[in-house]
């Protein structure tokens, strides 16, 4: 297995637009719990300003990767929360650390604006390398409570239900 030592994390530029959503959609297109819409949910955070941090992975002057957080609503009215995903690295380049670094910088970025926590909707055993686990205080109704994950950047976990932006609500 090769790991990427010449991978270049950097914000997104107006211009990686298209490559984002290419990567997106070929990361997610063997996905198992695919919605096949996660290209089109990234066009609508950014078309919306939710973007808070979007990053990409580029190898070559090739995007190869992408991360997106957006804000979250809490019931409990707990501010600076945000959600962790879209995150897509083109099949080629899975499971050589893109998505890691990716995800690495995304939290580093979101620590340093003054971000209370980030939660994350994914594999448990994936996201726990990274800190997140599940809270019971936190819920994303229709979804199992293992699946759904929080990681507080302070002493403080919110105790609600969690809201993604419509944007998520995006169909194909």
């Amino acid at each position: 297995m090769t790991t990427f030592d010449a991978l270049l994390i950097r914000s997104e530029r107006p211009d990686d637009a298209h490559a984002i959503s290419q990567v997106t959609q070929a990361a997610f297109a063997v996905a198992t719990h695919s919605s096949g819409t996660e290209q089109l949910i990234i066009t609508s955070l950014r078309e919306a300003g939710q973007l808070e941090i979007s990053l990409v992975a580029e190898l070559s002057g090739q995007v190869v990767g992408h991360v997106a957080i957006s804000p979250v609503d809490i019931s409990d009215g707990s501010a600076q929360w945000y959600g962790l995903g879209p995150v897509s690295v083109l099949p080629a380049h899975q499971g050589m650390g893109a998505g890691s670094q990716l995800i690495r910088a995304a939290l580093d970025r979101l620590k340093q604006s003054g971000a209370q926590g980030c939660v994350v909707l994914g594999e448990p055993a994936y996201y726990s390398r990274f800190g997140f686990s599940a809270q019971s205080t936190l819920v994303l109704p229709g979804v199992p409570a293992e699946y759904f994950q929080a990681l507080a950047f302070g002493p403080h976990v919110p105790s609600g239900v969690v809201r993604y932006h419509e944007s998520f609500d995006v169909k194909g």
